[in-house]
């Protein structure tokens, strides 16, 4: 209820602005009413807050435009209000614009990126360096970051308590958007990994915060909990050494992760838990990836499909 009375303040503004300052059309000013009440709907639906809409929930309000079987040219008009009104609340409320980096469709959807086996094991590879202390910390948090499909805010966020053992199976708690928990399983790398850290490395980082002790699962030089920003800098150097340089960012991680899990078998549904999504809608751009394997594997393959 609090995202619908602050979506239906700031949207008001926002046309009025487009109306008066801009001096748009009637035409102009009831499209944006009508791309702005479409995505109410979509936050609305899958209980996002207008200030935690995200690149990922973009991709699922992409696909859900795609589904609706809009044009390539309304799916533009819809980024392109949404650019202007999250442009108008980044001017005007300060708020954090998560359409910066959003251009217009050249293609009907643009498939998350996510790296072969081969290139993650490459990339987790290259967090290792001369300092074996910073090394295996960075290990690890590249490990739990595919092994458990994890944002890198969920990850950063981690303490002691968070990891426990249930049945004989190693667990983590994660805490997504909204503050919900969820609980997922780590591979034997991710453990391994892990363990290396928590032994060998984390005692002497612990010692390094004077005022008290901290109970953040991954810590800095200081002692104190690793910044967003850290963790995502050691994906980035990672990947430059690695040679995969170009556009990795943590989320890559999750991208793999739930990629190779439909590729293995996974039900969505359980990818869907998960990720921690709160609708399968977001889950489904994943399959995309998938079932355009299986469209190209065929065409190769099959001799009544072959040209």
């Amino acid at each position: 209820m609090h995202t619908v009375m602050n979506f239906h303040q700031y949207s008001e503004e926002f046309l009025n602005f487009s109306r008066i300052e801009r001096g748009l059309s009637n035409n102009s000013i009831s499209a944006y009413s009508r791309d702005l009440q479409r995505f109410l709907d979509f936050l609305t639906t899958n209980s996002i807050e207008l200030g935690k809409f995200d690149q990922e929930d973009l991709e699922g309000f992409i696909t859900e435009l795609n589904d609706a079987n809009l044009a390539i040219s309304s799916i533009n008009r819809v980024l392109s209000t949404l650019r202007s009104f999250y442009g108008f609340l980044e001017r005007n409320h300060q708020r954090e614009n998560p359409m910066k980096d959003v251009q217009s469709r050249k293609i009907p959807l643009r498939l998350p990126k996510a790296l072969t086996i081969a290139q993650i094991t490459a990339l987790i590879d290259g967090s290792v360096t001369d300092d074996q202390v910073i090394s295996l910390r960075n290990k690890a948090i590249l490990e739990l970051l595919y092994s458990t499909g994890g944002r890198v805010s969920e990850i950063v966020g981690l303490n002691m308590n968070d990891v426990s053992e249930s049945n004989e199976v190693r667990v983590i708690k994660l805490r997504g958007k909204g503050g919900k928990e969820r609980v997922v399983p780590m591979g034997s790398f991710a453990v391994k990994a892990l363990d290396d850290y928590v032994v060998r490395v984390r005692p002497a980082l612990v010692l390094k915060n004077t005022k008290n002790k901290n109970d953040a699962l991954f810590l800095n030089q200081r002692g104190t909990r690793i910044s967003r920003q850290s963790a995502w800098q050691i994906v980035v150097d990672s990947a430059k050494k690695s040679g995969l340089s170009e556009g990795i960012s943590p989320h890559v991680f999750r991208h793999s992760f739930a990629t190779h899990l439909l590729d293995g078998g996974a039900d969505i549904r359980v990818v869907q838990e998960l990720l921690g999504h709160s609708s399968v809608t977001t889950t489904q751009i994943y399959t995309l990836i998938t079932i355009d394997k299986i469209r190209e594997s065929y065409s190769l393959a099959h001799p009544r499909a072959r040209s």
